[in-house]
């Protein structure tokens, strides 16, 4: 799927002002909202479970300049789905014991993304509701443009967090679960996560591998 960059400069080519007003708003609220959301998980189920190092650093914020990585918020725009700048972790701290802890902590912001989703859900819903009745203009419309491609793209980005590609949240389950067998592997897709993750967006792969899960979510909150 493409980005809320892409789908915004397609809707401007078609003349579709109000299609390219939701997706403005959309990116403007992942940016500024969904992704400081996510790492602000990260960082208070760090501190919950006795790791404070975040909030040491100032991660334990709502600013969005703070969390920003230009690459992931680029790939956010494009593509759909991205990043945002890790949280510090130190696993050594976190109880009950590292990878248990570090799994719970990295479990934290995808479940922030299926929040927001749920919450995008309601705000298309509700828009929904508002049309049948006599309210006149188009501010239903947009608010259900806003919730659709909202609830879409949180959804992406939770799935595309749970990829075991390191530094995605992801890895650090795959660790939980199997510390034994993941560790040298991890520890050698760790030194180029990042070139993986864009060739396997580009190539589709990623899409293929969270696109069934992704519309079994969307179609349970849009119905």
């Amino acid at each position: 799927m493409g980005g809320p960059l892409v789908s915004l400069l397609a809707a401007l080519g078609e003349g579709d002002w109000l299609r390219a007003l939701a997706d403005l708003i959309v990116l403007a609220l992942l940016l500024g909202v969904a992704f400081p959301l996510h790492e602000l998980a990260h960082a208070l189920a760090a501190r919950y479970l006795g790791d404070r190092t975040a909030e040491y650093e100032g991660r334990i914020t709502l600013n969005p300049l703070v969390h920003l990585d230009p690459i992931g918020a680029l790939m956010l725009a494009l593509a759909g789905f991205g990043w945002a700048k890790p949280v510090p972790v130190n696993p050594y701290r976190l109880r009950p014991e590292p990878r248990i802890g570090g799994a719970i902590v990295a479990l934290a912001g995808p479940l922030m993304n299926l929040a927001l989703a749920v919450g995008f859900a309601v705000v298309f819903q509700v828009a929904g509701a508002l049309r049948t009745t006599t309210l006149v203009g188009a501010l239903p419309l947009l608010l259900q443009m806003v919730g659709t491609t909202g609830v879409v793209l949180n959804i992406f980005l939770a799935l595309f967090n749970l990829v075991p590609v390191p530094p995605l949240d992801g890895s650090r389950l795959l660790a939980a679960l199997f510390p034994e067998a993941s560790e040298f592997l991890l520890y050698r897709l760790g030194q180029y996560g990042f070139l993986i993750i864009i060739l396997l967006s580009v190539s589709g792969v990623l899409g293929m591998v969270i696109g069934p899960p992704a519309r079994f979510l969307i179609n349970i909150l849009l119905g």
